[in-house]
């Protein structure tokens, strides 16, 4: 993805200098953890993982790799903040407020709930932040298989689309559904519910098309397909239980993300709306 000489977005919370500098294990049940790629609503995962952090109160110096990390998600974000600054007025009809992303190491606190790096990326509506540790970078591409640049940046892109869901109030209007519910539909609704944020996460790489390289758009496909819930259910060497499904299989996530970025269109999101997954 070509980002050079695009500026970075202000909208920026950097809390890692005083994060923990300790890494959380990601295997068996705790690999599933990682579909946190997406939407946060307080949820306790902290049972799941296999392994915990404490963050430090200790300042630290970030590496090379972290600040160019945070250089890329800041400037991706920044084409978010563009993308969305369009769409809105001419197919929403008023204005975009873009969310902030805070960037952290190991550990972090959210209105939603304690969050490792080891849950993977999250957007909090409570106080409309998306949360990263940068180091998911390296889990995404070396424990995952999805490599790339591109792959990084539709993560981001993810997560905003679930912001971009909060402004629309889709948000809203399926965690008051999942609250009355039971188990299986409340999964059914959130597999919805991510299914339209990687066809969201597809508009916004239809308009930034402009910026991408040979491969990028394999690398996104690729990304969507490494956490579907069939595959990390299989790769944790569990039978894939289609009930507990909370993002949709791969297949599903790639061919909702194809759709968004074919059209362009919010309208063709309407995962809730579809007879088919």
């Amino acid at each position: 993805m070509r980002l050079r000489g695009i500026r970075g977005s202000r909208n920026i919370e950097d809390r890692r200098r005083s994060g923990g500098g300790g890494k959380a294990g990601l295997g068996g049940v705790g690999l599933l953890v990682v579909l946190a790629i997406g939407y946060f609503a307080g949820i306790d995962v902290t049972p799941l993982l296999q392994q915990t952090t404490q963050a430090s109160s200790t300042p630290r110096e970030l590496t090379a790799e972290e600040q160019r990390a945070a250089e890329f998600s800041s400037r991706v974000l920044a084409t978010t903040e563009q993308v969305w600054g369009e769409i809105f007025p001419s197919q929403v009809g008023r204005p975009y407020e873009p969310p902030v992303l805070v960037l952290f190491s190991s550990v972090t606190a959210s209105p939603c709930g304690n969050a490792s790096g080891a849950t993977g990326p999250f957007y909090c509506p409570a106080d409309e932040k998306a949360y990263l540790d940068t180091q998911f970078f390296a889990t995404l591409s070396r424990q995952l298989g999805a490599r790339g640049d591109f792959a990084a940046a539709y993560v981001i892109a993810h997560e905003v689309a679930h912001h971009v869901q909060n402004e629309l109030g889709i948000l809203g209007q399926v965690n008051e559904r999942r609250q009355v519910v039971g188990e299986t539909q409340a999964n059914a609704l959130t597999v919805r519910l991510e299914l339209q944020a990687d066809c969201l996460s597809g508009v916004w790489a239809r308009s930034v098309d402009g910026l991408l390289e040979p491969g990028d758009l394999e690398e996104a496909l690729n990304a969507a397909r490494m956490i579907g819930d069939d595959h990390l259910q299989e790769r944790a060497g569990r039978v894939s239980q289609p009930h507990t499904f909370t993002h949709g299989t791969s297949e599903q996530r790639s061919r909702w993300f194809a759709t968004g970025y074919q059209s362009g269109d919010i309208r063709s999101c309407d995962t809730f709306g579809a007879q088919r997954l």
